[in-house]
């Protein structure tokens, strides 16, 4: 059974920096990409970062220069660094897994399949 896991959300103040980390159990085969996604109270869901399995990064405009997504592969774990955030970072964080090994949209949420429950964000101004 393919199960993601998050953790490491919080609350922090506006400038501050937090690191998400998603643990991943039951894959017989790497990914093709993983994500990271957050969907703030009451609106849509929407890709922050992602990573293909040969290293290949994409993030959104509004993150660019404070997040960096990793992985350690060796652990099975995937991270969100989180640094200067900011109020509108906020929202729940969810890891995300594709099955596809080249993805025009890296960062489109209908692209993955597996989902975890996801750990919550604040960021107070």
């Amino acid at each position: 059974l393919k199960q993601l896991a998050e953790s490491g959300g919080g609350s922090v103040q506006s400038g501050g920096s937090l690191r998400v980390s998603c643990s991943m159990s039951g894959y017989t085969r790497p990914p093709g990409y993983m994500g990271w996604f957050r969907q703030p109270s009451g609106k849509d869901r929407v890709g922050v970062a992602s990573i293909s399995a040969s290293g290949t990064t994409t993030y959104a405009e509004s993150v660019k220069g404070r997040f960096t997504i990793s992985q350690d592969k060796g652990q099975n774990t995937l991270f969100l660094q989180m640094n200067n955030l900011k109020p509108e970072d906020s929202g729940m964080y969810y890891c995300a897994a594709s099955p596809w090994t080249q993805l025009e949209y890296p960062l489109r949420r209908s692209t993955y399949e597996d989902w975890g429950q996801g750990t919550q964000v604040i960021v107070s101004s």
